[in-house]
């Protein structure tokens, strides 16, 4: 059995006063900021920030807003540059605190953010981080495949489920080729008991269809985001699931081409959720592009 590493709570506030609360996993070493997906919270990464903490780093997995135990903001900012904003607080802070900038890894949402805050074309000086990692996310990315996401996430958000054990069936007709945990234990972390005794999940309502969401945000999207990434200067790496929805192998390319520095490892038997569905192999790709980064800064 696979002892798991210390760990903390710490938190943060964000670009809009906004307070984020952040599992820190080990004690000391280089610190490697974990950003999930939209819909997740920071126990998505509990497995790979385990792992890292093994590995001689400190992990810092965040609830990014209006997601977990971080704060909903109020006025409904959830747009992409929002969390990006968030990003790019949190990682000056973990320079401040480390006198090292943080690795990050960005699942989708988180690599979005993580993307556009290192290339942000109005910031001056010197990188926010040391390095890049993209988790199944590109600048260009499926339609249909986000649709689906999209879909799932909003099925629920109103109504919620009557019990834990419905929301456990939902996830399991869309996450057919996961197989079904023996506890609904780590699902619950993902949910949250409302006052009317219906189970909803761990994020705002407005993140999807709020005066500021995510989804409201695609006019010239893809143009920005490959903007940013192309001034991507520091080591990254892509990983995607070899079955992922979102990215296909022609964004892979689109993305290679616009960070030609990059590597890329794809996880066999995954799909969007690489992390989840295939945690060990995730990390171990995880583990090797840490651990280049740090025979080349020997």
């Amino acid at each position: 059995m696979t002892r798991r590493a210390s760990s903390a709570i710490a938190t943060f506030i964000g670009a809009s006063g906004n307070r984020l609360v952040a599992d820190v996993v080990g004690d000391e070493g280089v610190p490697v900021l974990l950003l999930h997906g939209g819909g997740q919270t920071r126990h998505a990464w509990r497995g790979t920030a385990d792992a890292i903490a093994r590995s001689g780093q400190v992990a810092y997995a965040l609830d990014q807003r209006g997601h977990g135990d971080s704060e909903w903001v109020a006025d409904g900012a959830y747009d992409f540059t929002d969390y990006a904003a968030d990003a790019a607080v949190v990682a000056h802070e973990l320079t401040r605190r480390h006198g090292a900038k943080p690795v990050v890894i960005g699942a989708s949402l988180g690599g979005i953010a993580a993307l556009f805050a290192e290339g942000d074309v109005e910031r001056k000086g010197d990188s926010l981080f040391s390095a890049l990692v993209l988790v199944d996310i590109t600048p260009r990315v499926d339609a249909q495949g986000v649709s689906r996401i999209h879909s799932f996430m909003r099925a629920h958000a109103k109504d919620g489920f009557a019990s834990v054990d419905d929301a456990a069936r939902a996830v399991a007709e869309y996450l057919p080729h996961r197989p079904r945990p023996k506890s609904n234990e780590g699902l619950k972390k993902n949910l949250r008991l409302s006052p009317d005794g219906r189970w909803r999940w761990h994020w705002d309502p407005r993140f999807m269809d709020g005066p500021r969401a995510v989804s409201a945000s695609r006019a010239g999207f893809e143009t920005k985001l490959a903007e940013a990434a192309r001034r991507i200067a520091i080591p990254a790496l892509l990983v995607r699931g070899a079955s992922s929805e979102l990215v296909k192998d022609a964004h892979v390319k689109d993305f290679l081409e616009l960070v030609p520095h990059a590597t890329y490892v794809d996880v066999g038997g995954a799909r969007h959720m690489v992390a989840g569905d295939k945690n060990d192999q995730f990390s171990s790709a995880v583990l090797g592009f840490l651990d280049q980064l740090d025979q080349k800064d020997a």
